[in-house]
């Protein structure tokens, strides 16, 4: 089973449509309105990599861009399309791996965007070489995912009905080399747990610069930082 075709099967389950005002970093935020990672994008060709129900391409689109969005489920290209359409909004919509550009020409965009897809991506390497390919020199891409604690850390409740609070625990370690299975909509989803340093090398080696990073909590009970937001911009040629 792939995390497509998992996807796939919730794209097909009847939600309320996501916000489309402004780029929403995870489940929970944060948004570009809080962060404002991205900048003014009127007028500028943006690519939504990982674009699953289209909210974050439909509200950079709102705002003036040119946005090409890009995701390997069908279903759910399906349904980003139909909100794009219901909300007469144009997306150029794309069915492809996001590690997979060449329907890009190099140095054709001028910011990139990821919102919880890169920790999917099995080739991290790859597929920063990528972006950075299709990326105009200095031009940024911002990404999020779920944070590497978060997915080590879970929650154990209590063993019986209590008062006592929810324990979190270790479930994975931090260092782990193969992909974890979480449980996403209901759906099974394999994540890449990478350290930190990890991701901030593999930006450096393949042409970026490090600007901003944020991590956030959805709930105040959290002991780990629930989402990651780096924004990176593209060195050399």
């Amino acid at each position: 089973m792939t995390n497509t075709e998992s996807w796939d099967r919730v794209a097909t389950r009847a939600v309320a449509d996501p916000q489309t005002d402004t780029v929403l970093y995870g489940p929970d935020g944060p948004t570009e309105e809080e962060l404002r990672l991205i900048g003014d994008v009127k007028g500028k060709r943006v690519a939504d990599l990982g674009c699953g129900t289209g909210q974050a391409a439909i509200a950079l689109a709102r705002q003036g861009a040119t946005v090409i969005a890009v995701d390997d489920s069908l279903r759910m290209l399906d349904r980003a399309r139909s909100l794009g359409e219901r909300l007469e909004t144009r997306v150029e919509w794309h069915h492809s791996d996001i590690s997979d550009l060449a329907f890009l020409r190099a140095d054709s965009i001028d910011a990139a965007i990821s919102i919880f897809a890169v920790g999917e991506v099995a080739d991290l390497s790859r597929f920063l070489r990528q972006v950075h390919r299709v990326l105009r020199a200095r031009s940024a891409f911002v990404f999020s995912y779920e944070h590497p604690l978060a997915v080590a850390i879970g929650r154990e409740p209590p063993a019986s009905p209590s008062p006592a609070p929810i324990r979190h625990v270790v479930q994975e370690s931090y260092f782990a080399t193969d992909p974890v299975t979480v449980e996403r909509e209901g759906e099974p989803v394999q994540l890449y747990i990478r350290p930190i340093s990890e991701t901030f090398t593999e930006l450096t080696r393949a042409g970026f610069r490090v600007e901003a990073m944020a991590e956030t909590a959805t709930s105040g009970d959290s002991p780990v930082p629930s989402t990651i937001v780096w924004r990176a911009r593209k060195e050399g040629v």
